[in-house]
């Protein structure tokens, strides 16, 4: 019997690992780096406290006066949708319900439209955080933050109402972005923007901005580029064998170590942050689930 394909590998040093596993996956669909939106658009969810201007926002994004407006928090209680299209690219935004600490939502209407926002978070590609400038960050922004960033989902971070902002303007983008980054420490890739719902300042980026960190929580790298690129890193806590991606959105990645376990924090962080050097991912979280390569089987004698 011919045998077609020959791969001579070390399994020990990983050599010739990527070229089988390129053959391998072959016939695998595979996303370019520049992955097209899905059929329906690109879906955006608006999510926030009450009264941080999410429905504002959606009129900006969209033009028109298509959600109800009101000083008094909570006036948003069904999710409002719009689809836009934008340089070829359709959007379908979404305005959530603003989300509320538990002790705080005591009706049931309310209790529904949080269950609510939380589901149409998990169904976007990417989440726009809203929050108030004139408030400052609060422990609940980064609560809502943490339901985007645990569901995997793309973000950006809106701060609304800068208009309202006096003095020196550069300054105080400084100061605010620093208090944003010490609260959010999990979300040191969401680009931040300031703007303003009410005059229109600062949205119109924000389409180029969504489609970018959608490309990156899109995008696939395949196996090989991936293993030529772990070649120039240095691990000292274990042997590193091969990675490989097996999804996106959040992009999402299997490290073949020799043990078993976790890596440890700081590595897993190294890893993470190397990743995004090399191949962008702005905007989008990124997993890693570490394995161990299965030892060969002794043979018999």
């Amino acid at each position: 019997m011919e045998i077609a394909d020959v791969f001579p590998v070390s399994s020990e040093h990983g050599i010739g690992i990527d070229a089988l596993l390129d053959h391998v996956t072959a016939g695998f669909p595979e996303a370019s780096a520049e992955a097209e939106p899905a059929e329906q658009g690109i879906k955006v969810a608006i999510i926030g406290r009450p009264n941080v201007g999410k429905s504002t926002l959606l009129n900006a994004l969209t033009g028109q006066e298509r959600a109800i407006v009101s000083p008094i928090p909570g006036t948003t209680r069904d999710a409002v949708d719009e689809k836009v299209t934008r340089d070829g690219t359709d959007y379908l935004f979404v305005d959530t319900a603003g989300i509320r600490r538990k002790s705080k939502t005591l009706l049931m209407a309310e209790k529904m439209s949080v269950v609510m926002a939380r589901r149409h978070i998990r169904m976007a590609h990417v989440v726009l955080l809203v929050l108030d400038s004139t408030e400052g960050v609060v422990g609940l922004d980064s609560t809502i933050a943490g339901y985007a960033h645990e569901g995997g989902r793309a973000l950006i971070i809106c701060v609304n109402k800068w208009d309202q902002m006096k003095g020196q303007a550069g300054q105080k983008k400084r100061e605010f972005e620093t208090a944003v980054r010490d609260q959010f420490k999990f979300l040191d890739y969401a680009p931040i923007v300031f703007l303003s719902a009410l005059t229109g300042a600062g949205v119109a980026p924000l389409f180029r901005l969504i489609r970018e960190v959608y490309e990156s929580a899109s995008r696939r790298i395949s196996t090989g580029e991936l293993n030529r690129f772990l070649e120039h890193l240095h691990f000292e806590e274990r042997k590193i064998f091969y990675i490989t991606q097996h999804s996106i959105r959040p992009p999402a990645f299997a490290v073949f170590t020799d043990r078993g376990g976790p890596l440890h924090f700081s590595h897993q962080r190294y890893l993470v942050n190397q990743l995004r050097r090399r191949f962008g991912f702005r905007g989008t979280p990124i997993s890693l689930e570490t394995r161990a390569k299965a030892k060969a089987a002794p043979r018999k004698r």
